[in-house]
């Protein structure tokens, strides 16, 4: 699959690159909106339509805004979409409003908005962008609606409001109170960590599920892009010296 299509993008963010459950970031909405699946579905999408726009302009803008003062710009971009987010949602969608409170205009802090706008959209055509900042979204917003979906139906035997368990069942209240987040969470990225290992252990090539292969990946450490950027500018040097040496 081509590099930097749709189609990679979207998938890269649903997948390889899943903002929640692979780079884990934007920890602080997805642990407290996610008592039930609507409100991980609604932080999700609203989430998503920030990132989407604010890659789209951020692109567009790349050669014009200034590098000294590229991190001031982002954030006004982001602020000024999530106020038109959260003015939306207030007139049209009071309950879901009401419901993410504090955290609409949290969204302005989200590490993967201001991540994506500066490893990616800062460096990457519009088009390219737009599905990046789509893909990083609707992979967040899934992370979310999975993680409310799994604590709704726990603590309160629903799911996205409709009963879902026996009358028999007793809820497990803890698991739409703060602690369940940490639990849901921690069983899914250990479910995903085992399949990268069961990946491996029959040896597929497992490298570009947490690795940051595509140089964009803000996880990245030792491995990964570090190391291959640091490579790179050893070799653009010793070919700059042979030249001058030439």
């Amino acid at each position: 699959m081509k590099q930097n299509s749709a189609a990679e993008r979207l998938i890269n963010g649903l997948l390889k690159e899943n903002p929640t459950f692979v780079l884990m970031l934007g920890m602080c909405p997805t642990l407290a909106v996610t008592t039930s699946a609507i409100n991980g579905l609604g932080m999700g999408l609203t989430t998503m339509v920030v990132l989407a726009l604010s890659n789209l302009f951020i692109s567009l803008l790349r050669k014009i805004i200034p590098d000294r003062v590229r991190i001031p710009a982002f954030i006004v971009i982001i602020a000024s979409f999530v106020t038109v987010a959260e003015l939306l949602l207030k007139a049209f969608i009071p309950f879901l409003y009401d419901a993410l409170g504090l955290y609409i205009p949290l969204i302005v802090v989200n590490c993967i908005i201001l991540g994506r706008a500066e490893a990616y959209a800062s460096k990457n055509g519009p088009v390219s962008s737009l599905f990046d900042g789509i893909g990083m979204g609707l992979g967040f917003t899934f992370a979310l609606t999975v993680i409310g979906a799994i604590r709704e139906l726990l603590g309160a035997g629903e799911v996205f409001g409709l009963s879902i368990m026996p009358e028999s069942y007793v809820p497990c209240s803890i698991f739409v109170l703060a602690p369940g987040a940490f639990f849901v969470l921690a069983a899914l990225t250990a479910i995903q960590n085992k399949v990268k290992l069961a990946g491996e252990r029959r040896g597929r090539d497992m490298s570009k599920v947490q690795s940051g292969c595509n140089l964009d990946c803000a996880g990245c450490g030792e491995s990964g892009c570090s190391r291959r950027l640091v490579e790179e500018a050893a070799k653009k040097s010793a070919k700059e010296k042979e030249g001058n040496n030439g």
